[in-house]
């Protein structure tokens, strides 16, 4: 907890001095307990942000990749996202994303936070897609609040293709949380795809963006 908690200081220092972000609805942070944050996706930096900003810790996927790699800054990569409870998971193997979400299930289970894309991947042309059911089952199967979160201009600080970090502001917006009724593992397709729609509608709302009526795809699959 003690290189958690180093390196989550240094890094909101570093977006707080560079970035000067707008923060909105932090008391809705649950103060306790188990809880689900459910972002838009615009940028690679959304999850650090997030991590970074949220007054509780928060546990996201991260690409495989960035626990492998080779090198200097591979080491980096790996020490990083260690560092701030990254869960490493292979991108597009449905086997693998099925055992991450039970990962998702073991941290909840300690009463700690995790963070979920709804839309799967970041989306390049700034439009808000349709949510896959990942966040609405993992909410049936625990019980546990989902925070909302609209994040508005984080897609300035890493444009699409740039490996380059740029300094802008941008707007982290927490949502009132959503309660729903824990069912179980064993719930209908439906139920799952009700909950995420609610979930999709809320995210909406705060970050203002155009929904597109279908899922999102990663430049590699389409």
């Amino acid at each position: 907890m003690a290189i958690y908690d180093t390196t989550r200081f240094l890094t909101r220092a570093t977006i707080s001095a560079f970035c000067r972000p707008t923060l909105e609805g932090l008391e809705n942070v649950p103060a306790s307990g188990p809880f689900i944050v459910a972002p838009n996706h615009l940028s690679f930096l959304d999850s650090v942000i997030v991590q970074a900003l949220t007054p509780r810790p928060v546990s996201f996927f991260a690409k495989a990749e960035y626990f492998t790699t080779k090198g200097l800054k591979g080491r980096a990569m790996k020490t990083f996202f260690t560092a701030v409870n990254s869960i490493p998971v292979e991108r597009g193997e449905q086997a693998a994303s099925v055992a991450a979400l039970k990962t998702l299930l073991d941290i909840l289970g300690r009463g700690e936070g995790v963070g979920i894309y709804p839309e799967g991947t970041r989306s390049r042309d700034g439009l808000l897609y349709r949510g896959r059911t990942g966040v609405g089952w993992l909410a049936l199967t625990t019980g546990a609040p989902v925070l909302p979160v609209g994040l508005i201009g984080t897609e300035e600080l890493q444009p699409a293709g740039s490996n380059r970090i740029r300094p802008r502001t941008f707007t982290m917006r927490f949502g009132t949380p959503l309660y729903f009724d824990k069912t179980g593992p064993d719930h209908a397709l439906p139920a799952r795809r009700a909950v995420t729609d609610t979930i999709m509608d809320a995210i909406a709302l705060l970050s203002g963006q155009q929904r597109a009526n279908r899922y999102n795809q990663s430049p590699a699959t389409e």
